[in-house]
């Protein structure tokens, strides 16, 4: 099998908003989407449909471009395509001619068979981060990775592929970035220098055409939101969704779901979530319900809901072949499952024994698929887990000859647990009729954060898997997934107690805190643990109701702007070395300001790498410089949690549930610094779609050090606060004893020599507070 190259350019012209460059084996076209977003796509196949799960946004309608005797130049007010005449080669230049990224100048984009592959020019100090849900380092400088959604059960810390695709990348050298997307579902490969002796990396896939968009704005905070303008963003979350959330493998009878639920609330330990694994439906067919074991759905969610309990349940895609079963019934009927060439039904087996998967690539079959979640609704479900939609059938090796109409498999394998997450959001916020679904699914393709929360799949009950697991999280944020979370305490294997307590307090800083484990290991609810332990997980869970209100706006940064909730130090110190070093790799930002440093469970000191700037421990408000490595101690009682200088983080009471009113207090904490500062507070129902129209409460909450000044702007929206008094807390304002607030002077509440608190009442008007 020869390789073919690009060759020369024969011809170029421009048409319907596109640069149209034709070679003799393929066309390049040029989209500009906008000043910072190009795209490159090059096929074989001009005449076909040009279509993309992920990409929501049109090109822009019209562009200029130069030609040159050997060039071709595309300029945009950010960035300059420059287009080699001979051979094609394409290289991305910033507006003042700084080299982003380009073709490597031997090969550029090639094809063996069907299999098409871009090499690139690799610079000498260049790094790489993202590509999601993949194992291995922060910096993936020396890594390749294979793009094939995989049921990768029990898998190690070094499994590659696992769940999910997600085919985009930042790669940062010379004091500069540039983002890259490749929009293809086919198998796809990255190799990021590892077997080329560092000479070049290369991306590609089996089949489709070489189609990726180029981002060239100059901070990773910007190419995330141009990235989730392009794919989409994230809808606010159901407020209950980001509480505590158990789960297990399975509650094996609606009287043990109920008696857990029952535990929580007597222990006073706070959780929003129950689950409902596998083993409540009827035989494992969708959409049932044990008829011995859950006789009576709504009778039980209703016990739940009176204990401010929500209900998630699982979904496969998997139906039972049963004549009988309404869902195989009706898909047979209207030929809504994949097949062979023949025409042939696929047959795979999974948890109901021999079945067909439906084609969630039709909108009819998404339809269908939807309006069955009133078989979970009508009793009272409000949440939906997606699993084994990969898709994953025991013996895992699907062959290439399943097609879901006249789509074979491997073009679109790395998209269908996508679909189905956007036929159950799709088909769950009809049924719920203005209320808002929690989704949550393991395989996805990009653009999946417009239906769905994700979570990292069967892990493990170790520690390295816990250290592995945040830095899936992260990565996952450099995605667009901003509500992702991982099995806390291990989905397999049989965790210590310290590694439970341990995990457990990084789950209070993960953005979906759910813990989960599997069938064959022993119970993992808060009070397993022993008296002590029990006490430590409890103050933790307490500390993430704590810190809601920061959360919650948290989130609504995330649906506007794309930048996660989980946020690897690589965002904000993206040229400090020692954020990519792998003793420090898993540590990250929770929000704007809370830097969390994961350590072991058998480790009871760390060392913890705090960057530049001033930061405060936030146990103890102990200050320390930034652009230091510290030696901090670590016991369970106190994971390693810095608070940034200048920090403005609004919290709450304890609560039991997100359904509890609490005291009406909202709890304003500011940690002295010397660089101003600003937070968007957010909040809205937390439960329906009206936020949408208005009905929110947002306030731009700013801090200026050098004016002595704190500054709460007039709300926006219509959304009363469920907060009818302010406690500010001051911290790290050492010889502050009073305020000045709207002209009036009173006097603080000095708790400690570092923490000083002040209620007022009014908090509808603008306050402005001088110290």
């Amino acid at each position: 099998m020869q390789t073919e190259f690009l060759g020369d350019i024969q011809s170029i012209e421009k048409q319907n908003g596109k640069l149209v460059i034709k070679t003799a084996p393929a066309e390049a076209h040029i989209y500009i989407y906008s000043p910072t977003i190009i795209r490159v796509n090059i096929t074989k196949n001009a005449s076909a449909v040009d279509h993309s799960f992920a990409v929501i946004q049109q090109p822009a309608d019209n562009f200029e471009y130069r030609e040159l005797s050997d060039r071709i130049e595309v300029s945009t007010a950010a960035l300059k395509l420059i287009i080699s005449k001979s051979p094609l080669r394409f290289s991305l230049y910033t507006a003042e001619g700084k080299l982003l990224s380009a073709d490597e100048k031997r090969f550029g984009t090639t094809w063996r068979g069907s299999q098409v592959i871009s090499y690139r020019k690799l610079f000498p100090d260049e790094r790489f981060i993202g590509l999601g849900e993949k194992v291995g380092n922060l910096d993936r400088r020396g890594s390749s990775y294979t793009n094939w959604n995989t049921d990768a059960a029990e898998h190690g810390i070094d499994t590659d592929p696992l769940y999910k695709t997600f085919p985009f990348y930042i790669g940062i050298h010379s004091g500069l970035m540039y983002g890259l997307f490749m929009d293809n579902t086919h198998k796809s490969y990255f190799d990021f220098g590892a077997t080329t002796d560092n000479e070049m990396s290369w991306f590609g896939a089996d089949g489709g055409d070489m189609n990726y968009y180029l981002f060239g704005a100059q901070s990773i905070a910007e190419i995330l939101e141009d990235y989730t303008w392009l794919t989409g963003r994230m809808e606010m979350p159901p407020l209950w969704s980001l509480g505590y959330q158990q789960c297990r493998w399975s509650y094996m009878r609606a009287d043990e779901v109920l008696d857990i639920a029952q535990t929580f609330r007597d222990k006073k330990i706070p959780a929003d979530v129950m689950y409902c694994d596998i083993d409540y439906m009827d035989g494992y067919k969708i959409f049932t319900w044990d008829p011995k074991t859950f006789p009576k759905p709504k009778r039980m969610i209703d016990k739940l809901k009176a204990m401010d309990f929500h209900l998630v349940t699982i979904v496969d895609p998997g139906i039972k072949i049963e004549k009988g079963y309404k869902q195989y019934d009706e898909g047979i009927k209207k030929n809504y499952f994949a097949t062979y060439p023949n025409g042939d039904n696929f047959i795979g087996e999974v948890w109901p024994g021999r079945c067909h998967f439906p084609d969630f690539f039709r909108q009819d079959v998404r339809e269908w698929w939807g309006t069955a979640f009133k078989a979970l609704t009508n009793p009272g479900v409000e949440g939906f887990w997606n699993d084994m939609n990969e898709p994953a059938a025991w013996g895992q090796n699907i062959p290439s000859l399943m097609q879901f109409g006249d789509i074979p498999m491997p073009e679109v394998r790395n998209a269908y647990g996508m679909q189905m997450a956007r036929a159950t959001y799709d088909g769950a916020k009809k049924i719920l009729k203005g209320k808002r679904p929690f989704v949550l699914t393991r395989a996805a393709y990009c653009g999946t954060q417009r239906y769905s929360s994700v979570w990292t799949g069967d892990n493990s009950a170790y520690d390295a898997h816990m250290l592995l697991g945040q830095r899936l999280v992260n990565s996952l944020g450099l995605t667009g997934m901003a509500f992702t979370g991982v099995d806390i305490g291990g989905f397999s294997g049989d965790p210590t107690p310290e590694l439970m307590v341990r995990w457990n307090s990084l789950g209070a800083y993960t953005p979906m805190f759910r813990n989960h484990a599997r069938i064959d290991t022993p119970h993992r609810e808060p009070w397993r643990w022993g008296a002590k332990n029990e006490a430590i997980i409890k103050k933790d869970i307490e500390h993430r109701y704590q810190l809601l209100p920061y959360i919650y706006s948290g989130f609504y940064t995330a649906s506007q702007t794309g930048l996660p909730l989980s946020r690897t130090l690589a965002i904000d110190y993206t040229f400090d070395d020692n954020v990519y070093k792998t003793k420090y790799q898993n540590q990250f930002l929770f929000g704007d300001s809370i830097l969390v440093a994961p350590v072991i469970s058998t480790e009871t000191k760390a060392d913890v790498y705090l960057p530049k700037g001033e930061w405060y421990r936030l146990s103890s408000d102990k200050q320390f410089d930034g652009e230091q490595v510290v030696n901090v101690p670590a016991p369970l009682t106190d994971l390693p949690v810095f608070i940034k200088a200048s920090a403005i983080i609004p919290m709450q009471s304890i609560i039991q549930s997100t359904a509890e009113a609490g005291d009406g207090i909202l709890q304003l904490h500011i940690w002295n610094g010397t660089q101003a500062n600003g937070f968007i507070y957010y909040e809205d129902d937390g439960s329906t779609y009206d936020y949408q129209n208005g009905q929110y409460y947002k306030r731009a909450i700013r801090f200026y050090p050098a004016q002595k000044l704190i500054n709460l702007d007039i709300p926006e929206g219509t959304f009363n606060s469920k907060f009818t008094q302010l406690n500010l807390m001051l911290h790290g304002f050492d010889n502050v004893n009073s305020l000045t607030i709207n002209n009036t002077e009173v006097k603080l509440n000095t708790r400690s020599a570092k923490t000083s608190s002040f209620v007022f009442n009014n908090i509808k008007d603008e306050i402005n507070i001088r110290y």
